[in-house]
């Protein structure tokens, strides 16, 4: 079962969704520079929070493209950026997609430089927590979390219960 979230809601969390995969975009363009489809993902994601238009077409043709572009990516960080913009778009669908676009930007995060990656992680989540009104950080809190073990960083979405 969703959460229901209102309209001004879900718009903030598009936004902010376009946010965290913005901010890995570079790291899926430094691999493959002549793949435009993540960052018009995003572009269509932003339109459809300022405007408020909505076309199911519109909405999953820039998702799919995004994530056929992850598919596609020579490596797990481009992989992760590319699906951090996919999930992003899709937030104007399904709210609840916006998480998923923040868990694939610390993947991603996490992915670049594993060395440091728990403190990198946590300096992202950090941001993304920041970022987000006080009303929904607490569901970003519960639903993505980050945790440090022998093999390394382990970032995961609870979907569990009403999500």
């Amino acid at each position: 079962m969703y959460k229901k979230y209102s309209r001004e809601e879900q718009k903030e969390l598009a936004t902010w969704a376009a946010d965290c995969a913005e901010r890995v975009l570079p790291l899926f363009e430094q691999a493959v520079p002549t793949d435009d489809r993540p960052r018009k993902a995003i572009e269509q994601c932003r339109e459809w929070a300022r405007t408020g238009v909505f076309s199911m077409a519109v909405i999953r043709h820039a998702s799919l493209s995004a994530h056929a572009a992850a598919r596609e990516a020579p490596n797990d960080i481009a992989r992760y950026a590319a699906r951090a913009a996919g999930q992003a778009v899709a937030t104007a669908h399904v709210p609840q997609h916006a998480f998923g676009a923040a868990y694939y930007a610390l993947k991603a995060i996490a992915a670049t430089d594993p060395a440091n990656a728990e403190v990198d992680v946590k300096r992202e989540l950090e941001w993304e927590t920041l970022h987000l009104s006080e009303n929904l950080r607490e569901e970003l809190v519960r639903r993505v979390m980050v945790s440090n073990t022998k093999m390394g960083v382990t970032i995961k979405i609870d979907k569990s219960g009403i999500f």
